[in-house]
């Protein structure tokens, strides 16, 4: 156990399903808000974990959802990303953010090097470690899976409203993010974003160009609206209408890998 961490406290992850046999691998990097109890609440109300500069709300119900439909591993962080962002470079711009949508937050001020790697190998390490185990796992039995992270977005950033219900992120491979926009907006009613209202082309993000890149696996993330997936009845709903479209991209996208 990190000495960051009580040996009473939550692990870094969790691992669902883990010996899920679709050739998938679900994350969620923002799945939880909590805070080790050594950084007292980062100095904030818990009402400031509880909104979206905490955490993604809804992302970890609807990758159990997903991981549960589709037989696929499902591995979930524990701690706020204001603790450090599991979708950052460790260290980097983001990673331990001052202040984030305008909420200044005052663990994070000045940190030094040492204090965001206590966090990084707390909360962050042990989250990535955890996906390449499963990966590993996978290149074991000889199937090269696809990586699929689930975010959720607020519906209001900055005072603009954002139309989209989901968005489809993704940097320079396009197999699987092509294969998912088509089967999602055969779905009616849905207005679908590509690389909205976020883009992973971004230099910041880290999961997929750790993970997926250098493997050579199909690979993509979902943003979710969270006023559509913030309860679980929502959640679950958004699961099972993405699920069925998921598992086509999915298929399909390792066919042109296995054609390649």
């Amino acid at each position: 156990m990190s000495s960051l961490l009580a040996a009473d406290e939550p692990p870094a992850f969790t691992a669902y399903n883990p010996d899920g046999k679709f050739p998938l691998l679900l994350a969620c990097d923002h799945a939880g808000n909590a805070v080790p109890r050594a950084l007292q609440n980062l100095g904030l109300p818990r009402t400031e974990l509880s909104r979206h500069i905490g955490w993604d709300p809804g992302g970890l119900d609807v990758g159990r959802r997903l991981s549960e439909l589709l037989d696929a591993p499902f591995v979930a962080s524990t701690y706020s990303r204001l603790v450090i962002d599991c979708n950052r470079w460790p260290g980097g711009a983001g990673s331990t953010p001052e202040v984030s949508d305008a909420t200044p937050v005052p663990a994070n001020r000045a940190l030094d090097e040492a204090a965001v790697m206590a966090r990084a190998n707390a909360c962050f390490w042990p989250y990535h470690n955890a996906l390449d185990d499963v990966l590993d796992r996978f290149a074991g039995r000889g199937v090269k899976p696809a990586l699929f992270v689930v975010h959720s977005f607020t519906p209001i950033m900055r005072g603009i409203q954002r139309p989209w219900q989901l968005g489809v992120l993704w940097r320079h491979d396009a197999r699987l993010p092509k294969a998912l926009l088509a089967a999602l907006r055969e779905i009616p009613d849905i207005f679908v974003g590509d690389n909205e209202p976020y883009s992973a082309r971004d230099p910041v993000e880290y999961t997929l160009q750790a993970h997926a890149e250098p493997r050579g696996l199909p690979h993509c993330s979902i943003e979710i609206r969270q006023d559509l997936i913030g309860h679980r009845d929502g959640a679950l709903h958004w699961a099972e209408l993405i699920a069925p479209a998921l598992r086509r991209a999915v298929q399909e996208s390792l066919a042109v890998a296995e054609a390649a």
